[in-house]
């Protein structure tokens, strides 16, 4: 792989804790500045789409998500995701001929000392990189077939269906 592309739609991997307004938002994408500190030995671009948490996209986000995808010239196409509805997302993507599409994002912000964003990013960025064309989740330090995966949220990690 010579080049990643980046599409980001917001998620809990870049959420940033605000103490005066006890919330958090949804900020910048973090997965540029992750891969730039970890002196990645590829080209990568981000292509930020949406900035929400992932209970709140619908049908209409996830086509603009597939369409960014569609766009894209190179084959390799991580994205960043929240982990709520990362299985719905991936599904939508089901079909996109010539690509490997690999959904991953964080229980925690990656701004979070003890975030498993760098892990998962690590793990998808190998995922990317070595799996066929077809999209994947890569969560927990599994690579999941969206077909066959949910997100236990009680347990908050994936699971096998």
């Amino acid at each position: 792989m010579q080049h990643l592309t980046i599409v980001t739609t917001g998620g809990t991997i870049d959420k940033i804790y605000f103490d005066d307004k006890s919330t958090f938002q949804i900020g910048a994408p973090q997965i540029g500045e992750i891969l730039q500190q970890l002196g990645v030995a590829f080209s990568f671009e981000v292509v930020p789409v949406l900035r929400k948490d992932s209970l709140h996209l619908d049908d209409a986000d996830r086509a603009a998500v597939r369409a960014a995808i569609e766009q894209q010239t190179h084959r390799h196409i991580l994205i960043t995701h929240g982990t709520d509805t990362m299985v719905e997302t991936a599904r939508a993507l089901a079909g996109l001929a010539g690509k490997v599409i690999v959904l991953t994002g964080a229980l925690n912000p990656a701004l979070f000392k003890g975030s498993d964003a760098v892990f998962n990013i690590g793990c998808a960025v190998g995922a990317v990189q070595t799996l066929p064309d077809g999209v994947y989740i890569a969560m927990n330090g599994r690579i999941w077939d969206p077909a066959r995966v949910r997100k236990n949220v009680e347990a908050n990690r994936f699971e096998s269906l």
